[in-house]
Formats: structure tokens, sequence, C-alpha cells
């Protein structure tokens, strides 16, 4: 009898702390599936990051699966305030960079096959 009352207790708590959880969230003025999207992103930041440093050279698919995927992360991101992502800045500055850098390789190889 006294599990269950444990048991009990242990899932209320639970739930009161996903409650506060998505009323801070709201409070902070991010709607939930921006906040949602914001952490797969994240998490998808840390894998183009370590993509981004590893290869110099890629394939042309490649470089349109990092551009969409980079795209996708940059939308997540400013869906939410900046200071939630302070710490994560360097890593989205490379992702950047390395975006930047394939758009141009893409756009010149393309005016160049117009010539």
């Amino acid at each position: 009898m006294s599990i269950f009352v444990v048991i009990y207790i242990l899932v209320f708590i639970i739930f009161a702390l996903i409650a506060y959880s998505v009323l801070q969230i709201k409070l902070f003025g991010i709607k939930i599936k921006d906040f949602w999207s914001f952490i797969e992103a994240n998490q998808l930041l840390d894998k183009l990051y370590k993509f981004a440093k590893q290869y110099e050279n890629m394939s042309p698919q490649e470089q349109v699966i990092y551009l969409s995927e980079a795209e996708r992360i940059f939308k997540a991101f400013d869906n939410v305030p900046d200071a939630l992502w302070e710490e994560e800045y360097d890593k989205y500055k490379e992702v950047l960079n390395k975006y930047k850098d394939i758009k141009m390789i893409r756009w010149a190889e393309s005016t160049s096959k117009k010539t």
C-alpha cells in the first residue's frame, strides 16, 4: 500500500515539474514547438560542427545535405532568444562559416558553367 503512495507522489512530482517547465518556457515568450525544434537543432549543430571541422572538401551531394541541415538549424535558432544559445555561439559561427563557403563555391561553379 505504501509503495503505491510513493509511486503516486513521484508521478505527481514529475507532472508538476513538466508543467512548471512548460510555464517557464511560455513566460520566456517561446512556443513549445519552437523550443523543441531548438533542442533538436542543438543536437544537430554538434554533428554539423564536427562534420565542418573534419571535411574540407565535400562531394556535391554532401554539400547539399550540409546546406539543408544547416538551414534547418538556422531557422530553429532564429525562433529562440539569443540568450539560450550563447554557449553554442562558436559552434554556430563555425557551421555558418562553412555554410557560406559552400554557398560561394556552388555559386562560383554555377556561374563558371554558364559562361
